[in-house]
Formats: C-alpha cells, sequence, structure tokens
C-alpha cells in the first residue's frame, strides 16, 4: 500500500472521484454532483478554505486508489474554541484496518506537525455536514449529510477514537399518518396571541436582506451549542448563493414579535438528494431536466436549523414555528427530516418528542487526545 499526499490536479481528481466508484453498488448512497465536489475543495468556490490548512491523502494498493483522507485546521476555530483542535474529514475506505490505520496515521501526524492537541471528526468543509452514521443507515441521506456504510465506525474505534457528541435525527410522515399533536396546536395559538408572535414566510424580493436576517438570529441562538463556530461574510454568501436556485419560500420562516422584530427562524431544504439518484453525479444531459422539472413537485425535505433569541426561549417558540412550518410545507405526501438535534439539547429533543416526530437516525463524532503522541 501507497499512502500518496495530495499535490497535483490528477491526484485532487482522483481523490473526488474514488466515492463514486467505492459506492458504486450501493443503493442507499447519493452522488453528489460532481461539480459541486470540485467546488468544495477549492479555495476560488469555497471561502472556508481561506481560514484552513489543509492536507489530502490517497491511499493506493497497486496503483489504484482504496482509500482517502482530509486532515485540516480551521483557524476560526481554533480562535474561537481557545484549543487546538484539528480535525480530520472525507474519509472513505475499504474494509481493512490496516489501510485505515495508514490512512487515520497520516492524519495525525499532520495535525500534531500543526502542533494540534486533538483529532476530531469526521468534519467537513461545509456548515453543519459532521458526523458519522451509527444508527439508521436507511433511508437515503438528505441533502447535506453525510453517509458511510456502517464498517466504518469499528475502523475508527479500532485506531482509538472515542465518541465525543452524538447529532440526532427524526422524520415525520403524512402517508403514515403523522398529524401535529392537537394540544401542541391549542398550546402555540396561545403562545402566539400572549408574545404577539408572527410567522411569516421567507421574501425572496429582499433575498439578500433576508440572509442578513437569518445570519444574525443563527449567531444569536445557536452560539453556544457545541461545535458552532462564527460563519464569515463570505462562506454565508456562498450559501445564499448555492441555495438561492432551489430554496422556497415556504422553507424559510421568520417569527416576529409584536414590533416586528425577528426572534426566531427556520430553514427546511428541499431534499434534492431525492432526484440526484440515478444521475452519477452529472447534470448533463438529463439531469438538469430532472431536477428543473422534479423540484417544484418535490415534497421531502431536510429542516436543516431551526432556532430562537435567548430571551424568548423556554416559551414554546420554536413549536409555534414547526407548527407554521408544517402547515406551509403540508401535503398528502409530505415527509420531513429534522436533522439535527445535538443529543444533550434536551429543551430541543423534548420539544420534538411531543410533536410526534419519529426516531430516524444517529450520527457520531469521534475524538481523541494526541497531545502526548
Amino acid at each position: 500500500m501507497e499512502l500518496v499526499p495530495v499535490a497535483q490536479k490528477h491526484d485532487l481528481q482522483a481523490f473526488i472521484n474514488f466515492p463514486y466508484k467505492h459506492y458504486q453498488n450501493d443503493p442507499v448512497w447519493v452522488p453528489p454532483l460532481r461539480q459541486e465536489q470540485r467546488n468544495l475543495f477549492a479555495p476560488q468556490t469555497n471561502p472556508f478554505l481561506e481560514h484552513c490548512d489543509r492536507q489530502l491523502f490517497l491511499l493506493k494498493d497497486q496503483g489504484k486508489v482504496i482509500g482517502r483522507i482530509a486532515a485540516f485546521i480551521d483557524h476560526i476555530a481554533m480562535d474561537f474554541w481557545g484549543e487546538r483542535i484539528g480535525f480530520l474529514g472525507y474519509f472513505e475506505c475499504i474494509q481493512d484496518k490496516t489501510a485505515t490505520r495508514l490512512l487515520l496515521s497520516a492524519a495525525k501526524s499532520w495535525l500534531l506537525e500543526k502542533r494540534c492537541t486533538k483529532m476530531r471528526g469526521p468534519w467537513s468543509f461545509t456548515s453543519q455536514e459532521w458526523g458519522m452514521v451509527v444508527e439508521g443507515f436507511t433511508p437515503s441521506p438528505v441533502v447535506m449529510a453525510p453517509y458511510n456504510p456502517p464498517y466504518y465506525n469499528e475502523l475508527l474505534t479500532d485506531f482509538g477514537l472515542l465518541k465525543v457528541k452524538d447529532l440526532l435525527c427524526w422524520y415525520i410522515d403524512i402517508a403514515e399518518g403523522y398529524q401535529v399533536p392537537p394540544r401542541v396546536i391549542e398550546h402555540t395559538q396561545a403562545i402566539a396571541k400572549r408574545y404577539g408572535i408572527r410567522v411569516r414566510r421567507l421574501d425572496m424580493k429582499n433575498y439578500d436582506a433576508e440572509v442578513q436576517t437569518l445570519i444574525e438570529l443563527s449567531n444569536a441562538t445557536i452560539i453556544s451549542n457545541w461545535g458552532y463556530t462564527p460563519v464569515t461574510d463570505a462562506e454565508a454568501k456562498a450559501m445564499a448563493r448555492d441555495m438561492k436556485p432551489v430554496i422556497q419560500p415556504k422553507c424559510v420562516l421568520f417569527a416576529e414579535n409584536q414590533d416586528g422584530r425577528p426572534v426566531g427562524f427556520a430553514i427546511t431544504l428541499p431534499d434534492v438528494n431525492s432526484l440526484l439518484k440515478g444521475l452519477n453525479g452529472r447534470l448533463y444531459p438529463f439531469g438538469f431536466i430532472k431536477l428543473l422539472w422534479g423540484l417544484p413537485r418535490l415534497h421531502r425535505y431536510r429542516m436543516f436549523a431551526l432556532g430562537v433569541i435567548p430571551e424568548y426561549q423556554g416559551k414554546a417558540v420554536d413549536s409555534l414555528i414547526y407548527c407554521m412550518l408544517n402547515d406551509s410545507l403540508y401535503s398528502k405526501d409530505l415527509w420531513v427530516e429534522i436533522n439535527y438535534v445535538l443529543e444533550d439539547n434536551m429543551p430541543m429533543i423534548n420539544a420534538i418528542n411531543k410533536l410526534g416526530a419519529k426516531p430516524l437516525r444517529r450520527y457520531r463524532v469521534y475524538e481523541m487526545d494526541i497531545s502526548s503522541q
């Protein structure tokens, strides 16, 4: 086996191409668009890389790629957390402990050279795309969510990586008879009246201003969450640009108080992954038509984020937003994955359980101390 640091364009292309070969016979995996993957690893199109140092590695056996991994540090995260935590990400490998050890050792050694004291992952170059599936390997992953075969977890733990945090997912399915419990509807209606809360949809005519409001609300509501790091203006603009072609006004809601001040929000993404199957990562010649035709008819979603500013937390405003979102998206075949919630965020977990959502999936983030290595 030969470990190859990615330094040339053809190596980067091999790094990007490997999952398409690795998962070609896996019916659950959804091939991402190849151009989006190329953009992900290019500083010109991914501003996250502007504040990262990184090294990608390929593992080959007799010239054939059998694994890959990325090691990186995020200077903004380090400064914000006050810890020298480095990351591993984009791990893909055949089911072989020797191959895994070579890849993880390469990542650890690189992070040690950068004076990191911990190695955490899987992490990624995009916001809130963390973790490895440990429960709920089906159905297929929703948009911007990781996927992996079950054996990956054993490979990581055998190397010495330990759980640092689990991330939980639920789903609702109208076809299975889901409905918001009547007691929740009555309670949230009373909440709206008591606090003068109004919920409205995204205004696409003022898209840039609406995005700025979302950024401000997000920073105010999740700043204390585990794993949170500030998002740069360039990253926010890039995310807004990438989401604009697929976002729908009914998917993004703002809660405002009686003075018109935004106090909460919800972002739900159409699950374009359900349209990407069978395209093998290519829009042309027919993929673009499939997306163009399918997107307006899509009734599968990922609830990407929901937050309430601190002074309105504990007042069921989050449940109110959820109820209004359910009304906004409603169809006879509506399916939504709530993805994801930190395992120790009990207020949110309790609220989701009261709403009657069903457990679906569990992701795990691993970590190991490398300070004594």
